[in-house]
């Protein structure tokens, strides 16, 4: 499908086709485009018009790139940029970062892992820049794609970065933790922002068969949707680090981290652990499973929602290491 943006219309698009072309390459090289369909669509949809300016993070704070910058060496900075393999702050209140555009490896990572088949329909959670909307839109079509952020002027932007790009899904304004029931039912939801638990609406509005793929704690859960009461699934095995879902009930609690050992801390993989358990799992007891088990990896982990209660847990669902999302207390 086409961009509906032309050259003339685009002073940027010839070397922003350079650009793109290169970053598939290198994503290819990696691994981390092996469908061609997703292939395509990075190929194809323009990022560098989802991001008009964008803050990247420089010593003391953030620096801002622009398209409109009056200085030609600012421009070519801001379209490299836009191409590199790197998230992108796209809104900043203050010292706060509340959107930003998702590092392009790790969308590619959620997008093949939403396992989209043709005339699926699809829910994104956290609109963003638009531009995640537009690779599916590319994929699937506009009718099948719905994206909602609480956030009005992140709606706005992103409704004309995609209109810019000749797409035109449905973009709503409202809580992304209630889904959009008025579109509903749905094959497919994916979230681009970081949660303390899955939101019971996303299961009631999903097919039987579903998938569900979202950010929990620093990692990437999939999870298959048997019914409106039970999922279950495991971890990426990539780390993920989005900005956190807002709307009531939404805060991702800091665990405690003193007194135990700086390995443990400078470890991803036990930060996750150490988030992902939070408010269940003391964090000294999370530090001896840890180092019980061999330090796991995440794709060991798992979430499984069933019967009102989720809970997350380590190779086995059933087994003796399992302990309740949103710091419900433990199961064991």
């Amino acid at each position: 499908m086409g961009t509906g943006v032309g050259r003339e219309r685009d002073p940027f698009a010839e070397a922003a086709a350079e650009a793109r072309h290169r970053l598939v390459a290198a994503l290819t090289a990696e691994g981390a485009l092996p469908d061609p369909a997703w292939r395509a669509a990075f190929e194809e949809v323009p990022r560098h018009l989802f991001v008009p300016s964008y803050h990247v993070g420089v010593l003391g704070g953030y620096e801002r790139l622009r398209r409109d910058d009056p200085d030609p060496e600012g421009r070519r900075r801001w379209l490299e940029g836009a191409y590199e393999d790197q998230p992108l702050g796209t809104l900043l209140r203050g010292d706060e970062l509340v959107s930003s555009a998702s590092q392009p490896s790790l969308m590619a990572d959620m997008l093949h892992a939403l396992d989209v088949r043709d005339g699926d329909t699809v829910l994104e959670i956290g609109a963003g820049s638009g531009y995640n909307a537009a690779l599916l839109c590319h994929r699937l079509g506009d009718a099948r794609v719905t994206t909602v952020d609480i956030d009005a002027d992140i709606t706005d932007a992103a409704r004309a970065h995609l209109h810019e790009a000749g797409h035109h899904p449905v973009v709503v304004t409202g809580d992304g933790a209630r889904g959009r029931p008025d579109r509903a039912p749905f094959d497919r939801i994916v979230a681009t922002c970081a949660m303390p638990s899955v939101p019971a609406a996303w299961l009631a509005q999903c097919r039987p068969g579903a998938c569900v793929v979202a950010p929990l704690s620093t990692g990437v859960i999939r999870l298959r949707v048997e019914d409106a009461e039970h999922a279950e699934g495991r971890f990426l095995p990539t780390s993920a680090y989005f900005v956190p879902l807002r709307g009531p009930g939404a805060a991702v609690s800091e665990p405690r981290t003193g007194g135990l050992p700086r390995r443990a801390l400078d470890s991803d993989l036990f930060r996750f652990l150490l988030t992902l358990a939070s408010g269940s799992l003391d964090p000294y007891e999370a530090y001896a499973l840890w180092q019980r088990e061999g330090r796991p990896a995440r794709e060991r982990y798992g979430v499984t929602v069933r019967g009102g209660r989720q809970w997350a847990w380590l190779d086995d669902p059933e087994g003796p290491y399992s302990w309740a999302l949103g710091g419900a207390g433990r199961l064991y």
